[in-house]
């Protein structure tokens, strides 16, 4: 992933620069987001996932048959990725010269609280997508803003592993569209934190920001709370994209 001034993190183990603890992230299965992606393109795509982490979505992603190129800018984190091409690279920094099916910004990133450093993620996006290819976006649903509140709940690491409690509390308001918060996770007698800042995405704010990018948002999104969204190239308009 790519980091922000924004985002911290704490606990036993590396620290990847976005805050993510790499010990964390490698034990973690993914849920419902390959699902998600593969519904999102053609079969057996070329995909670019950026700020892929341990692989926890790249794993799922190779074995619906997909070809992965995955991008981070912790080596530690890449370490951990098997079966795809890897790339240690922020990714506003990434110029691969190749274009793909699909290209994937999830984790929240678009979500980041600085315009330009969004922007700079969004030209990475656009730059590296096939003209009748999409982009795959995970942002907070703008319901999310609205409703946290401090939690705390369990659930398996997967594979039998030990259960992971997450714990999210801190929460503040910096900004009236800006919400900051501190998570902690316990496995076992570990624990890390991360501390984040998002900004609020509505439908008008994310067009905006993809138009600027050169990118258009599809109609209807692909999950019910408009969490997942899909765009595609504004030149894929005149040759028959939808």
């Amino acid at each position: 992933m790519s980091p922000t001034s924004d985002s911290t993190g704490t606990g036993p183990g590396v620290i990847a620069p976005d805050g993510c603890a790499v010990d964390f992230y490698a034990m973690m299965p993914a849920r419902d987001e390959p699902a998600i992606i593969d519904g999102a393109g053609p079969p057996n795509a070329s995909i670019l996932e950026l700020g892929c982490g341990a692989g926890r979505v790249t794993h799922p992603l190779i074995a619906l048959g997909h070809s992965v190129v995955a991008v981070d800018e912790s080596p530690e984190m890449l370490a951990h990725v098997r079966g795809a091409r890897t790339v240690v690279s922020r990714i506003e920094d990434l110029d691969l010269a190749m274009r793909f099916d699909v290209v994937v910004l999830s984790s929240h990133l678009v979500n980041v609280p600085d315009d330009d450093q969004r922007q700079a993620f969004l030209a990475t996006c656009a730059r590296h997508v096939l003209e009748m290819g999409c982009v795959v976006v995970q942002r907070h649903p703008v319901s999310w803003f609205d409703t946290l509140e401090p939690s705390r709940r369990s659930r398996s690491a997967g594979d039998g592993g030990d259960a992971v409690t997450f714990i999210l509390d801190g929460i503040s308001h910096p900004a009236p569209d800006l919400v900051a918060a501190t998570v902690e996770y316990l496995v076992g007698d570990r624990r890390w934190t991360q501390t984040f800042v998002a900004r609020r995405l509505d439908d008008e704010r994310l067009r905006a920001a993809l138009a600027t990018a050169g990118l258009r948002l599809d109609d209807g999104y692909l999950t019910d709370d408009g969490g997942w969204v899909r765009a595609r190239p504004v030149a894929s308009m005149g040759a028959g994209g939808s």
